[in-house]
């Protein structure tokens, strides 16, 4: 091989890594499971942790929050999350939920997944799991039952 042939071929390397790369196709489970309120206020994603399906809703902006946990040196009071047979209530958390590439579940609106089921109303967002137990969400008041 000479030196050109050698320069040549690693001139066109990048191309071929690059059709490698553009080859591979995506994984739908890949994406976030979830959407956002209107508003864009809040997110919520749908995961599965050890097989049982979790939510976690996050809202960006309240109105108040509520003080912070000795026991939680990270963000607390914008994070909500429930099993899908279990309660629901506020967790400290250092990441966020929130994806613009999300859908957006319009007022009116009900998305269900894994045993769980959120409306999305003017007023503000409520999620429900199986057992009943969850959270309603609005910029004004977050209540968990």
């Amino acid at each position: 091989m000479t030196d050109r042939s050698f320069i040549v071929r690693m001139r066109h390397l990048p191309f071929r890594l690059l059709a490698l790369f553009v080859a591979i196709p995506a994984h739908a489970q890949d994406r976030p499971i979830g959407f956002l309120t209107p508003s864009k206020n809040i997110a919520c994603q749908f995961f599965t942790d050890n097989g049982q399906g979790v939510l976690r809703c996050d809202i960006m902006n309240m109105d108040a929050r509520p003080r912070r946990p000795a026991d939680c040196e990270l963000d607390w009071g914008h994070a909500f999350e429930m099993s899908a047979k279990g309660a629901a209530g506020r967790i400290c958390a250092g990441d966020t939920v929130m994806d613009t590439s999300l859908p957006v579940l319009a007022y009116g609106e009900v998305w269900q997944r894994g045993g769980f089921t959120c409306r999305s109303e003017q007023t503000g967002l409520t999620c429900f799991n199986a057992m009943q137990r969850g959270f309603s969400l609005a910029r004004g008041k977050q209540e968990v039952f």
